[in-house]
């Protein structure tokens, strides 16, 4: 199984410079990965080092706390679509989902979806900081809210993805949405053992050792 375009070739290091991106965009290109993920700061160079590929530009927003103000979420959003980006990854107002205050978060993804126009909307729950059913709310507010895919991870708390949170979050959404995996997948056994479990996508700091 080739599950190339199943990844998201992702760099969202601080001290990633041009030359980095570039490294990942001709990777991204050589081994059709479905898109390169990056920092919104680094969005026009990724759609221009992938113009015409069909490599995706993905990008994170809110990222990597979610803890900012709905207005500054939607409109870094709408600044990287305007900038190329064919694909946002958000990060959920965690605090917001732990105290139940379901309004909010349900409204700040909404506002991220309404910002992006059509593009893809990923939502990133952090895992490792919700209880079970806290995951299952927040796949729930995400599919309320219009996104399109939940992801388990930032990749920068303190864990990543499980089979066990993609099977539960696969098993929430059902077909009305999709599920990314992302955070610590180092080996192509890792890679399918979340696919298995549900998830369409995949996100890795190296992509290349997962094919």
């Amino acid at each position: 199984m080739n599950i190339a375009n199943m990844i998201d070739h992702t760099m969202l290091k601080a001290d990633a410079g041009a030359e980095t991106i570039r490294k990942y965009c001709q990777e991204a290109k050589k081994y059709g990965f479905a898109s390169v993920c990056v920092n919104t700061a680094q969005v026009p160079l990724a759609a221009e080092e992938l113009k015409g590929t069909g490599v995706l530009v993905c990008c994170v927003v809110g990222f990597p706390l979610g803890a900012m103000l709905t207005s500054a979420k939607a409109f870094e959003a709408a600044e990287a679509v305007r900038a190329g980006a064919d694909e946002v990854d958000m990060v959920i107002n965690i605090g917001a989902l732990k105290d139940k205050n379901y309004d909010l978060v349900r409204e700040d993804i909404k506002a991220v979806v309404d910002a992006c126009h059509g593009r893809t909307v990923k939502v990133i729950l952090e895992n490792c900081l919700l209880t079970k059913d806290e995951i299952v709310k927040g796949c729930e507010l995400s599919m309320e809210a219009g996104a399109h895919f939940v992801k388990t991870s930032t990749g920068f708390s303190t864990g990543g993805a499980t089979t066990e949170d993609v099977a539960l979050m696969k098993k929430t959404v059902g077909d009305g949405m999709k599920v990314k995996a992302s955070g610590g997948i180092r080996t192509p056994e890792d890679a399918m053992a979340l696919i298995e479990a549900g998830a369409d996508r995949i996100g890795a700091g190296n992509g290349a050792i997962l094919l």
